[in-house]
């Protein structure tokens, strides 16, 4: 038993060794003396005793410690994932009924079948409008094409029950298109058409021939252009044509005298040249204005055949050559200006049988020789201007229209008269041969079997100047 305290108490020194390893040797030895029981120091000599085992657990030798590592700086926190939203998701159905489609207008309802075949035509038009200052295209709505502005409604002469549009008045609309091509000569039951100041450009529709009624034609004042317009040769029925003021260029076709019915034909202010047609007295026209053209040559001596004639205008043009003698066959006429052109020799004194003429107006020529009195006594001449032309002889019954201002006789060659020109300027003139074929024919008066008796003017036979010429309103731009 004491075997195994003193195996015990070795074994518990050695681990007290271990644990106190900072103590002196000394310290030791006394502390294991203690624990045996030897005293302290008492002063008594010590009891030899063996040595002591070696330690079982010798004190593990002390290891150098490496140095403390650097501290790593703190990494960046990892980036925050921010979740992405989820789509909202629709919510969920209603229950609201799925509103109907809107109802188709009702179907228009027209007057006659013959105004529904032209509403689509003029719907199509409407929108090739391109300028409408007035609003006029806001009224071309709905079935009741006779109320639209510029259309007018009638009987058609095949179908006394019928209604159909008759008519299409634009005049001063001011409504401007490319062309006139589909509306024009779509509108198959048309009699008139006036378009007079607007912006129409291009020619006129050939296919306007098929147009059965159609018997005006106004389209003056526009931005037309080309030839004159074949498709107006072939058209009998046709009694008014005003195409002036436009675009218009070429020759004045030899048709358009005759072959048909026109009474009034207009084509002045346009870019027609040449010379005038040797058919010209074939024409059954009343009033006709070629005035500020670029028309050439002669007056055909036909003209004196073309009875009809009430007004002619040919100013401003360049014609050239002498006044036939024929025009004094023009009994009816009432207005004859040839004013402004390159006319020269003496006047014709057959225009003493033009007994209807008001006016007669044959300034800025080159007319030379005397003014013959059987003109001056025309009985209802009130306005009888031949002022620039070369002039040297007047007698007393054109001197009394002087006096009376029915004659302008300014800018000529009579010495005793004011405003004349100059002896120079005269002379130059004259010192020219000039000559017109069958000078004879000057002298000659059909009307007047002896045209030597005494010359006075008729007073039975004088009236007012009455309303203004159609074929000079002409002139003016604005609808006649």
């Amino acid at each position: 038993m004491s075997y195994f305290y003193f195996i015990f108490f070795i074994v518990l020194s050695c681990i007290n060794v271990h644990c106190t390893t900072s103590l002196g040797t000394s310290n030791k030895r006394q502390t294991i003396e203690i624990i045996i029981g030897g005293g302290g120091n008492s002063g008594s000599t010590p009891v030899d005793c063996p040595p002591p085992p070696p330690p079982l657990c010798p004190p593990p030798e002390p290891e150098s410690l490496p140095p403390p590592p650097v501290p790593k700086p703190p990494s960046p926190p990892p980036p925050r994932k921010v979740p992405t939203p989820k789509p909202l998701s629709p919510p969920p159905p209603r229950n609201v009924p799925t509103p109907k489609p809107p109802s188709p207008p009702p179907p228009l309802i027209f007057a006659d079948q013959r105004l529904a075949v032209v509403y689509p035509v003029i719907q199509k038009f409407k929108n090739l409008i391109t300028c409408d200052p007035l609003n006029i295209t806001k009224t071309w709505m709905g079935a009741d094409i006779c109320k639209y502005k510029g259309f007018y409604c009638d009987t058609p002469p095949d179908n006394i029950t019928a209604t159909a549009l008759a008519s299409v008045d634009f005049n001063s609309f001011r409504l401007g298109a490319p062309s006139l091509d589909g509306f024009l000569d779509a509108l198959p039951d048309l009699a008139i058409f006036h378009a007079n100041t607007n912006n129409f450009a291009g020619t006129i529709p050939s296919k306007i021939l098929e147009l059965q009624y159609l018997y005006e034609l106004d389209v003056s004042n526009n931005k037309l252009s080309g030839a004159f317009p074949p498709a107006l040769l072939a058209k009998n029925n046709l009694t008014f044509l005003d195409i002036r003021y436009n675009f218009f260029s070429g020759s004045v076709p030899p048709q358009i005298f005759s072959g048909n019915n026109l009474e009034v034909l207009f084509i002045n202010n346009n870019n027609f040249m040449q010379k005038l047609p040797a058919n010209f007295g074939s024409t059954r026209i009343l009033y006709l204005t070629l005035a500020n053209n670029k028309l050439t040559g002669r007056i055909p001596s036909s003209i004196g055949k073309a009875s009809a004639l009430t007004e002619i205008l040919l100013l401003n043009n360049q014609l050239s050559g002498c006044l036939p003698y024929e025009i004094g066959n023009l009994t009816g006429l009432t207005l004859f200006d040839v004013g402004n052109n390159q006319l020269t020799g003496p006047l014709p004194c057959s225009f003493g049988c033009l007994g209807s003429i008001q006016a007669l107006n044959l300034a800025g020529n080159m007319l030379y020789g005397a003014v013959p009195e059987v003109i001056c006594a025309l009985g209802n001449l009130k306005n009888l201007s031949l002022s620039g032309n070369y002039f040297t002889q007047v007698g007393p019954v054109c001197r009394d229209l002087i006096r009376k201002g029915d004659l302008d006789l300014k800018k000529n060659c009579v010495p005793d008269l004011p405003f004349q020109r100059s002896p120079v300027e005269c002379a130059m003139f004259f010192s020219h041969p000039r000559w017109c074929p069958f000078s004879s024919s000057y002298f000659y008066i059909p009307c007047m079997p002896s045209h030597n008796a005494h010359l006075s003017r008729n007073k039975t036979s004088s009236s007012a100047y009455k309303a203004p010429s159609p074929t000079y309103q002409a002139l003016i731009r604005h609808r006649l």
